[in-house]
């Protein structure tokens, strides 16, 4: 029988350590036999069900799979590899300060997701982005979500994202995170939690449209017969929300601001604005006048840029205000911001809710802004800084997930039964010398799907990064995500940095004919009343 997250050991701080399902060597046959040693074990599996059949969403899929045989499915991962180093698409790995380009890790065998599941998944990421930006809006105005004692004063003063020069702003629409990234995982008992809030620099997407190209290529015949959502609206979706931004009328000017060729993302913030039609710039190319308007220096003198993608960190935005060694920002950037002479997409301070300690309210911040009950579920996380919470983490640590509450890309984090005793104890003193620094949550059981590992099929551990569009207007959730997938045997690390792959992702729709069109226009945040649905 699966271990839910709520079938383990009980506390006093209400968070339960499951122990982990572990899948075994070997299994029964599955009804359809294009694998026939498959076997995820007591682990959720996105596409075979726990009797070994497919599940529905995927039976097509399995059938096809059977048809074709071992050999001419891994053929099919030999040309999506070539294909995918033909066009370049590449992640960067930092081994020291050196960064080395590295092709970009794909696995031809698609994760599905029935159509059905998936409108509650988009219902669900509307509803958090818009509580999370009628938050920020919160902490950098009335603060009425800490007088309120929603979330502590110090979770607001005491965080390193909180940005004093962003108090007092008002964004188009009281909008600060136009774009999120949020991290999904699934457990055993196949419940959706939503694991990260990506809200600063979200990256990821031009991969997740990089997939869905090569996987038309690679089984161009699944795309004909099967209903399949697409993902190539998204492109079309944030040139629309770039634009809703702008302060000046009109036909805006939009570039996409990068760090330059080293940054790890560079790859995407050039497939951006290649797909977008504008220019990708690096600070130097651009300069804030005594107007507080922003210009890019071309060939034919300055022209006024009016909204800003901007791929960088804020701290170094504007050497004027941030650091003042940045060499990577623009002079004069906050200012020209602030007086509404140009937009920033994500806005500067959004990263307050980017916060893994932030993560832990959400649930609260839900009910406090929008009067409703999370659609998601959040996974139970412990802060460090709490006392209690610190000496369970430091007495179970060897059960839990511990993490930085501020890093990204998986970096940092200590999955506890994975660990060594060195690697626990190193971790234990860290927690002990800075325990404001990390949070601890119990492992969840990821689930699994088919991945070709070595030539043959076997499970592996699987999270999904779906990008959620927040506009004055409307939201837009792409129909699918970026499935990233551990390749090491028992892993549940997905991170590429740290080793992992990806999937394309399919949204299917087993009713009938695919809609067309995005969910339905939700209104912008507002920041009404505590409590207040937004219409």
């Amino acid at each position: 029988m699966a271990t839910s997250l709520t079938s383990g050991r009980p506390n006093t701080l209400g968070v339960e350590l499951p122990d982990l399902p572990v899948a075994p060597e070997n299994g029964p046959d599955p009804v359809l036999e294009p694998w026939p040693s498959y076997n995820p074990g007591q682990f959720y599996d996105e596409m075979v069900g726990p009797d070994g059949a497919p599940r529905p969403a995927a039976e097509i899929l399995w059938r096809h799979f059977a048809e074709l045989g071992p050999e001419a499915l891994a053929e099919r991962q030999r040309a999506a590899d070539r294909e995918m180093r033909a066009i370049g698409v590449t992640f960067t790995v930092y081994e020291g300060t050196t960064g080395v380009d590295r092709p970009w890790p794909f696995d031809i065998i698609p994760r599905v997701v029935p159509a059905d599941e998936w409108h509650v998944i988009e219902s669900g990421l509307v509803q958090r982005l818009n509580a999370l930006n009628l938050f920020i809006d919160d902490v950098y105005h009335d603060q009425r979500s800490v007088s309120s004692g929603v979330v502590p004063s110090e979770l607001v003063a005491g965080s390193p994202n909180f940005r004093r020069e962003c108090v007092g702003v008002d964004p188009p629409g009281g909008i600060w995170a136009h774009i999120c990234g949020s991290d999904l995982i699934r457990d055993a008992d196949g419940t959706v939690y939503v694991l990260e809030d990506n809200l600063r620099v979200p990256s990821g997407v031009s991969y997740l449209l990089e997939n869905r190209m090569v996987a038309k290529h690679v089984f161009p015949e699944m795309f004909l017969h099967y209903s399949i959502e697409p993902v190539d609206p998204y492109i079309g979706r944030l040139a629309d929300l770039l634009a809703s931004v702008s302060p000046a009328p009109g036909d805006p000017t939009i570039v996409v601001l990068t760090p330059g060729v080293y940054n790890s993302a560079y790859f995407e913030h050039a497939f951006l604005a290649q797909q977008l039609g504008v220019e990708l710039v690096e600070g130097s190319d651009l300069a804030v006048l005594d107007d507080d308007c922003v210009y890019a220096r071309t060939i034919d003198g300055l022209e006024r840029v009016d909204v800003i993608y901007r791929r960088i960190d804020d701290l170094f935005l504007d050497p004027e205000v941030f650091r003042p060694d940045s060499l990577l920002g623009v002079p004069g950037l906050i200012r020209a911001w602030r007086s509404g002479r140009v937009a920033l997409v994500n806005a500067p301070g959004a990263g307050i809710a980017d916060d893994k300690k932030v993560y832990s309210y959400v649930p609260d911040i839900i009910r406090f802004f929008l009067g409703e009950e999370p659609i998601l579920a959040t996974v139970p996380t412990l802060r460090c800084s709490d006392l209690e919470s610190l000496e369970f983490v430091r007495a179970n640590i060897g059960r839990m997930v511990v993490k930085p509450a501020n890093e990204s890309g998986g970096y940092g984090v200590l999955v506890g039964p994975q660990a060594t005793a060195d690697q626990l104890a190193h971790a234990s003193q860290q927690i002990e010398d800075d325990p404001k620094r990390w949070v601890a949550q119990p492992v969840i059981p990821l689930s699994t799907a088919p991945t070709l590992c070595a030539g043959e099929v076997a499970p592996r551990h699987v999270d999904l990064r779906p990008f959620t569009l927040l506009g004055p207007e409307r939201a837009y959730v792409t129909r699918g995500g970026l499935t990233r997938v551990a390749r090491r045997k028992g892993s549940l690390v997905v991170n590429s940095s740290q080793g992992g792959g990806s999937k394309d992702t399919w949204v299917v729709d087993t009713t009938g004919p695919a809609p067309s069109g995005g969910p339905a226009p939700a209104a912008p945040p507002s920041r009404g009343h505590p409590g207040e649905p937004i219409a």
